[in-house]
């Protein structure tokens, strides 16, 4: 092969090189873009830099998640929301997750107002949120209460039975990891999940006497498990006020001498790379690109946000599915 012919072969490699680095630094800018966006669509974005009601959403099912943490954290130490308006729509979530959420709130309302507003349903988790505002304003047609904690756990031994399966173990002490639903659960199994629910049931109740303001008897009515309208919630004292977002600003420029016509600001949590799809997709673009290792670092970053489950004791509103 001659020299010219060499050169140009060189020439043509060093040029797909080349290309292939363009493209992975245009990539690179692409997503250093997205995330800078992500961040201005969240809590520093201009609209939140003068006064005014920060709106903040509790929506789904309640884990306590850092995102939702770190934002209500950031509304306490902006000096310029002035108050807290709380949209709720959930029927709970874990027991510990709401626990968290009710605490942040509450060091919110050490500093300033919070209203919380209830969409469709507050019951149980979302309840003890609502809680940790100054009042609670609901439609009559919406669902408060649900006092109450819940563990469930399946039972499958019978059917591994009928199978032929025995699962075998060995373990420290008769209630280690018990109960599992491998074997029929004893009545000491039992008893100590029982003492965890009776704990947090105290526990919920005496925040719903605290934040409600009820003595024993008025608080027998309303911790029972069961949901309410807000019609039917009102005269028992779980909610405050009949209506939506515009009584909850009248409540607080009345009540708590809020500037009249302050502008609502939604606070947002920051769209992650996980939840535009981002990192699946540069995990399969690094996979395309042979580089292995990159593609195994992003799928482990992409199943880290999604892993997080609901374990342990519930404080939910399971609705009409009959279970």
């Amino acid at each position: 092969m001659s020299a010219p012919t060499d050169y140009l072969l060189d020439r043509r490699r060093m040029r797909r090189k080349l290309g292939w680095w363009r493209m992975a630094a245009i990539a690179a800018g692409g997503l250093a873009l997205l995330v800078g966006f992500s961040k201005l669509g969240g809590a520093d974005s201009t609209d939140k830099l003068t006064p005014h009601v920060a709106r903040l959403s509790i929506q789904g099912m309640i884990t306590g998640d850092k995102d939702t943490i770190d934002l209500i954290k950031k509304i306490g130490e902006s000096s310029q929301a002035k108050a807290l308006l709380l949209t709720i729509d959930s029927p709970g979530g874990t027991t510990t997750g709401s626990e968290k959420l009710y605490e942040e709130l509450r060091r919110v309302g050490e500093k300033k107002p919070v209203v919380a507003v209830v969409g469709s349903v507050a019951a149980s988790g979302a309840y003890i949120a609502a809680l940790a505002a100054d009042t609670i304003v609901a439609r009559g047609n919406s669902l408060v209460g649900s006092v109450g904690v819940l563990f469930q756990f399946p039972n499958f031994h019978r059917l591994l039975d009928t199978v032929g399966v025995k699962v075998e173990e060995i373990k420290s002490s008769p209630l280690k990891a018990s109960p599992n639903g491998f074997e029929p659960t004893s009545e000491a199994a039992k008893a100590a999940i029982a003492s965890l629910v009776a704990d947090s049931y105290s526990w919920f109740k005496d925040l719903v006497k605290e934040r409600r303001k009820l003595d024993d008897a008025e608080l027998a009515k309303v911790a029972d498990g069961r949901v309410f309208t807000a019609r039917q919630g009102l005269p028992l004292k779980l909610v405050d006020v009949i209506g939506g977002e515009r009584e909850a600003i009248v409540w607080l420029e009345t009540n708590k001498k809020l500037a009249k016509d302050l502008p609502v600001r939604e606070w947002k949590k920051g769209a992650s790379l996980e939840r535009l799809g981002l990192v699946e997709s540069a995990a399969g673009a690094a996979r395309a690109f042979g580089l292995g290792s990159l593609a195994g670092f992003l799928d482990q970053a992409s199943g880290a946000e999604r892993s997080s489950g609901l374990d342990g004791l519930l404080a939910i509103w399971q609705g009409l599915d009959g279970r």
